[in-house]
């Protein structure tokens, strides 16, 4: 596999198109760090990271309105690929859908939101977009 954070967005992708309620994903620190930004901007419902064999997998609970059936997750962009890295500076971090979604942006202070990005003045790799 080329490309692991793709393929954690691809999954989620996929288990809310299906409409299922869990998804498992190998897990690793960057997929780790992504899921919790996802909990705690109240994208996904909940997550829990299971050891299980060398790598483990994170268990993440998807969110959706019950009443429209609608998820929390429109849509899961990946940006930086490993063919081409896309880095800003925080004065050039996107907004996304002029500050509705967030920008996940992989720092030299660790895994963040654009705006907490922009709070502190760095920049880094913008890893996806979420909204």
């Amino acid at each position: 596999m080329t490309d692991p954070i793709a393929d954690y967005l691809t999954r989620v992708r996929n288990a809310i198109k299906a409409k299922h309620r869990v998804v498992e994903v190998p897990a690793s620190n960057v997929k780790k760090e992504i899921t919790k930004i996802l909990f705690d901007k109240g994208y996904i419902l909940n997550f829990k990271f299971v050891d299980d064999g060398p790598q483990g997998t994170i268990k993440i609970a998807l969110k959706y309105d019950l009443a429209n059936k609608t998820n929390a997750i429109k849509k899961l962009q990946r940006v930086s690929t490993p063919g081409l890295r896309r880095y800003a500076g925080y004065k050039e971090l996107p907004r996304v859908l002029n500050g509705l979604g967030i920008a996940v942006v992989s720092t030299s202070k660790g895994v963040m939101t654009d705006k907490e990005a922009r709070e502190l003045k760095i920049g880094g790799e913008v890893l996806c977009y979420v909204y």
